[in-house]
């Protein structure tokens, strides 16, 4: 059989490569061409490797010889040595692939769909979040005349004043940052795919201006507009960040600037929808401008509730 995904972590576990050739295509078809979403497919191969890996050890004989109660045995035992999102996460990856292989007739049945996971309610997001003035002292803190600086402020303005995931910011071209309607705009590929476009905001929007003019990226629209810096230059490579390289920067910024709380890049998301809310958003709108599917989601993101909590917190006087 002709190799479909060249990537180790793609392994077929013995269950899919002993059920034969068309099980096996149909399993590696899953993560080519069903999860498109290079995280969800990351997370989607770990469940599914331990979860076959945990059928083979278990004697099940056969990929058709999975049991619902193989499924709920395997999800217990996940239930006491991890959390139950993460339970809920890999019971929810077996079931998609189990579904996947009975539309390709690979097996008749789903054993995960009769399958509950544990209760997880979700209310408030673990995403830690800066205080305004916080925010504030790191950005002000970012030495601007150097390319790695206004690079830097404008990454890190992009997610705070636009919402902009991580992934959806270093994926931008310089061509994405356009004006309209006598103001700058910016264009967003969220997950999925979808296209997203969203006027700056005037701080965003200077930063913007300021990196592009500075470092001269206006002429290469096609181009990364989020760069490595050269090796020994201090000059903007014409490859694209890292997003572990940027999470790196958010780490090292934050501490230069002697902010003490652990943030990561999706803070700074967290961060601009809870200061747009206490502001007086709505949050629909909110969900909008985050490109949320439900204001349910959007509601993860808001924090203010940390604030009345600290508040009442100052009211036990002793």
């Amino acid at each position: 059989m002709t190799p479909l995904v060249p990537r180790p972590s793609l392994a077929l576990p013995a269950l899919i490569a002993a059920a034969g050739e068309r099980a096996s295509v149909r399993f590696l078809e899953f993560f080519a061409a069903e999860i498109r979403n290079p995280h969800t497919r990351r997370a989607y191969v770990r469940a599914a490797g331990e979860f076959l890996a945990w059928s083979e050890a278990a004697g099940v004989p056969s990929l058709t010889a999975i049991q619902p109660l193989h499924v709920a045995t395997w999800i217990e035992g996940l239930t006491r040595s991890r959390t139950a999102a993460t339970a809920k996460q890999r019971l929810a990856a077996v079931r998609h692939l189990f579904d996947w292989l009975v539309t390709g007739q690979v097996v008749a049945v789903n054993p995960a769909t009769s399958v509950r996971g544990p209760r997880h309610v979700v209310r408030i997001g673990k995403t830690p979040v800066l205080d305004p003035a916080e925010a504030r002292t790191l950005l002000d803190s970012i030495d601007a005349t150097t390319p790695g600086g206004l690079r830097d402020r404008a990454l890190i303005g992009l997610m705070v004043y636009s919402f902009a995931r991580v992934g959806a910011a270093l994926a931008m071209r310089v061509g994405d940052v356009f004006p309209q309607n006598r103001r700058l705009w910016v264009r967003l590929r969220e997950k999925g795919g979808k296209a997203h476009a969203m006027p700056c905001h005037h701080t965003l929007e200077d930063y913007l201006e300021a990196y592009l003019d500075g470092t001269g990226l206006r002429s290469d629209p096609k181009g990364p507009l989020f760069r490595t810096l050269g090796r020994g230059t201090g000059r903007l490579s014409d490859r694209p960040l890292p997003q572990a390289s940027a999470h790196a920067m958010v780490r090292r910024r934050a501490a230069a600037a002697g902010v003490a709380t652990l943030v990561g890049c999706h803070s700074f998301r967290a961060t601009g929808i809870t200061a747009y809310l206490a502001n007086g958003g709505t949050l629909e709108t909110a969900a909008a401008m985050a490109n949320h599917a439900s204001p349910r989601t959007t509601q993860l993101y808001d924090r203010r509730g940390d604030r009345v909590s600290l508040d009442e917190i100052e009211r036990i006087r002793i």
